[in-house]
């Protein structure tokens, strides 16, 4: 079942692997992109606002917290969850990475590291977009080695104390919630940190030429006073905050095939209908055909790739090191595709008619933030060696 929204991207008929019920899923996320992304997107993209009048309305769809179960969620597979992200991905990834970061990074901790009073307080609010979550790992200093943060958290009587910062945080200043992850004596240990406690504050990041219809913010902890009972129960280690970053990781790698196969279908679409050179289709040059006859061949190889990485994670296989797998060559073809795309485009590719650009300028912040190419390279390499070589 090939939907008309893109005639040309289901080169390997991989829609035949999916049920019913997998394709109504994505039939409806592919109709609320269309219906009430698309058309106010590129405003917000250019204003550097994200569209918070659709947040009540993917909390009725079910798109928060989709792959849970119980506490309102709506216990999709994750092959249906990918689905909606490569949707959501296909209006632009700053819608993705909203939805991703209020499941995968504050919704999923809660309910896998969280107390039943935390669980009952916070994931019917987070499922429903009534209450908006942001997730505190990386610092200032520390990216792709969170193991050296330096934000503390300092037990007193019936209180931590925490000062640090986090950025780059999706979220952060809209947040009602924060996970935020602070060393103890105790080793890292996770927290929910609820917006007018004493002592936390946020201020947005200006002047991005990325990611730009996503608020992106710091968080500051200045002896800030968390209760105990706010602290997460479950969660010890740096590892139970890597395990929420593999579930957010998981929903990258599907989410951008949504961008790579935008741009791809309307490079196509310019290609066959744009005539230069005696009147013919700009689709009639070799050089053209060879652009596509990439594009789709990647795009196939991706799709294969995300839908086995979906069944494993049904199926309780799945690695981190698959799932770094996935991530890493998914981003990079739809970024290669984006640029592809745009050159296809010429002149006309940079214009905000045309989604290329946008798709292409986010897709390199993609690349970056939740395990940069080079870290997700040495996560495969470890587990092809069995030799760590992050230093």
């Amino acid at each position: 079942m090939v939907m008309a929204r893109f005639p040309g991207v289901d080169y390997l008929q991989v829609d035949s692997l999916l049920s019913e019920q997998e394709l109504l899923v994505r039939q409806t996320a592919r109709q609320f992109v269309d219906e009430r992304v698309l058309p106010v997107i590129r405003d917000s993209y250019n204003t550097g606002t994200f569209p918070l009048k659709l947040i009540p309305e993917m909390g009725e769809l079910g798109f928060f917290g989709a792959n849970l179960g119980g506490y309102g969620c709506a216990g999709l597979n994750n092959l249906e969850y990918g689905l909606i992200m490569q949707e959501l991905e296909r209006g632009d990834s700053g819608l993705r990475s909203f939805v991703s970061v209020q499941g995968a990074l504050v919704m999923y901790p809660i309910y896998t590291y969280g107390s039943e009073e935390q669980k009952q307080k916070w994931l019917p609010r987070l499922q429903s977009g009534d209450a908006v979550g942001c997730f505190g790992l990386t610092e200032p200093d520390f990216g792709s080695n969170p193991s050296a943060m330096r934000t503390t958290a300092e037990k007193r009587g019936n209180e931590w104390i925490l000062s640090g910062e986090k950025t780059w945080i999706t979220s952060g200043s809209i947040a009602d919630i924060a996970v935020v992850w602070a060393r103890t004596p105790d080793g890292i240990r996770g927290f929910l940190v609820e917006r007018g406690t004493p002592g936390f504050s946020t201020s947005d990041i200006h002047g991005k030429l990325s990611m730009r219809a996503s608020v992106t913010s710091s968080l500051h902890f200045s002896n800030c006073v968390v209760p105990a009972e706010n602290q997460l129960p479950c969660g010890k280690g740096l590892k139970s905050a890597l395990g929420c970053l593999s579930q957010a990781r998981f929903g990258i790698g599907w989410g951008v095939l949504g961008a790579a196969m935008d741009c791809y279908e309307t490079a196509r679409q310019y290609v066959v209908t744009r005539k230069q050179f005696d009147d013919r289709p700009l689709a009639s040059h070799q050089l053209v055909q060879e652009k596509l006859a990439w594009m789709i061949t990647e795009i196939s190889k991706a799709q294969l790739l995300a839908f086995h990485v979906a069944k494993l994670k049904d199926a309780g296989k799945a690695e981190p090191a698959h799932i770094s797998m996935l991530k890493r060559n998914n981003v990079n073809i739809a970024l290669e595709c984006a640029r592809l795309s745009r050159d296809l485009l010429g002149a006309n590719g940079i214009m905000d008619e045309y989604p290329i650009m946008r798709h292409m300028c986010n897709l390199e912040t993609v690349k970056t933030y939740e395990g940069t190419e080079h870290i997700h390279t040495l996560v495969i390499g470890e587990r092809v060696t069995g030799i760590p070589a992050y230093r």
